[in-house]
């Protein structure tokens, strides 16, 4: 017997690495890798992973964990609000320093930490300041040339 952990592991990769669109292609792939379900089973775990559909790029509609296929619209989110409060980055080391307006780095930061940017180990924002512990220095000046790409209008 097939334990629900395993089948929920199979079922994100699956949507992650195929265009599912119905139930009942989840259950067809899901046969295949050798996972027996009924579709009152498929229903409950679709639930249950809490998934979603999403417009894919093609316009058809397809099971996506949440957010999943949100990531360009959120990097277009945190480019728009990167514009508006950006005043200054730099690093030195592996930390990273962006400084925005008054008021803005608790939203900057919090937009880029759900953007999962690869290297980073931690931030800490105040009001208009945002420190970003990247694993070494190479990742900080790259976290840093993207950063500045992103924050030109």
């Amino acid at each position: 017997m097939v334990m629900k952990p395993e089948r929920h592991r199979k079922i994100l990769e699956l949507i992650s690495d195929n265009a599912i669109t119905t139930q009942e292609d989840l259950m067809q792939r899901l046969s295949e890798a050798g996972f027996s379900v009924t579709q009152a089973t498929v229903s409950r775990d679709i639930k249950e992973l809490r998934l979603v559909k999403v417009q894919s790029s093609d316009g058809r509609y397809v099971y996506a964990k949440p957010n999943q296929g949100q990531e360009e619209g959120d990097i277009e989110s945190f480019r728009a609000l990167l514009i508006q409060s950006l005043l200054h980055i730099d690093y030195a080391n592996n930390m990273v320093v962006v400084q925005c307006k008054t008021g803005m780095a608790n939203a900057v930061c919090r937009l880029m930490e759900q953007l999962h940017w690869k290297g980073i180990v931690g931030t800490l924002s105040g009001d208009d300041t945002i420190f970003v512990l990247m694993r070494d220095e190479p990742q900080a000046a790259e976290f840093v040339r993207q950063l500045q790409k992103l924050g030109r209008a």
